[in-house]
């Protein structure tokens, strides 16, 4: 079973459904890169404000600026393999947190819905917590494809594609 615990700033607070979107999204996440478990996984998601992000930015990455998105697995990459065999009854994956004014001036500047834009960067994170990384090139492309696999799984558009 997996399991989306939502947080979310007043920033955030709106007509949108974030708690269905968060849902659809790590889903798809999990459903494109085929990660399959009997076991019950939690995935923390925070909706927050830019000021909280950078400070985490800062914190956990050592650069001083907000940023759109940050991922905080709670497993190494081992220990993501050994999930199948696993007898706990619950998991921790890790914690997403996004940035509410950056994500709204990036679907501004992408012209494309708010929402879509959060879908890509909840599918980006939780593709982080699952392992994957965009560190070198060749991981890049992976994890691109990736989201944009999950992406279409949704009917959203290729995000790396110019408008």
């Amino acid at each position: 079973m997996l399991e989306v615990e939502l947080d979310q700033s007043d920033d955030w607070i709106g007509d949108q459904d974030w708690q269905t979107i968060a849902d659809a999204a790590v889903a798809a996440a999990f459903a494109v890169v085929g990660f399959h478990t009997d076991i019950h996984i939690s995935i923390s998601i925070c909706l927050s404000d830019d000021a909280v992000v950078h400070g985490l930015n800062k914190e956990w990455r050592g650069k001083d600026k907000p940023t759109n998105v940050l991922s905080f697995p709670m497993l190494e990459a081992e220990e993501l393999g050994a999930l199948a065999k696993t007898r706990d009854q619950e998991i921790l994956l890790g914690d997403i947190i996004l940035a509410h004014d950056i994500c709204l001036s990036e679907a501004a500047e992408k012209d494309i819905p708010l929402a879509s834009h959060v879908t890509h960067l909840i599918i980006h994170g939780t593709l982080h917590l699952l392992g994957y990384d965009h560190i070198d090139d060749s991981e890049a492309e992976q994890m691109e494809a990736l989201e944009v696999k999950a992406l279409a799984s949704m009917g959203l558009a290729n995000p790396y594609e110019a408008n």
